[in-house]
């Protein structure tokens, strides 16, 4: 009888004792954390890092404002023909537009003389239209007033041109 009881008491000491669990699972699933989170932080410092303002540069370029200014229409020095033409004012500061806003009758009085004064043959080319642009954009940034600073206009643009 005493080998029935040593087997009752076997299987209960076997139940007690709970069986150990293998730590190297445990390693290996963190560890791989470590290595995933490692990884994500010196990804994202690595594309963090250079310089600043190249990155702040090449992600907001400059766009340009444009200011149209009201159809001119003139009469040429020949006096048989006469130009009509839409000049836009392109600048890369909408700040810059303001004072030529607030002036407006002074821009458009220089660009009426410097219009009325040219001949149909002087702006038949493709390079007459350039130099022309040049000129207006020399008119335009002269300052409004006797010490005051020049415009920042980038460029002139025909948006139409017509002599008839």
């Amino acid at each position: 009888m005493a080998a029935p009881a040593i087997l009752v008491e076997s299987a209960e000491t076997e139940e007690i004792v709970p069986a150990r669990r293998s730590k190297k699972k445990l390693f290996i699933i963190v560890g791989a954390l470590v290595l995933l989170l490692g990884g994500g932080v010196g990804a994202w410092f690595f594309t963090q890092s250079g310089d600043d303002t190249k990155t702040s540069e090449a992600a907001a370029p400059k766009i340009p404002v444009y200011l149209a200014l009201e159809t001119f229409t003139v009469n040429l020095r020949d006096g048989d023909q006469y130009l009509q033409t839409d000049i836009t004012l392109q600048m890369s500061d909408p700040a810059q537009a303001d004072p030529i806003k607030v002036h407006m009758p002074r821009v458009r009085s220089r660009l009426l003389t410097l219009l009325s004064s040219k001949q149909a043959d002087e702006l038949s080319t493709a390079e007459d239209k350039k130099k022309l642009a040049q000129e207006i954009l020399a008119q335009v940034r002269l300052p409004f007033d006797t010490n005051g600073k020049p415009q920042q206009v980038d460029d002139v643009l025909f948006t139409s041109f017509v002599i008839q």
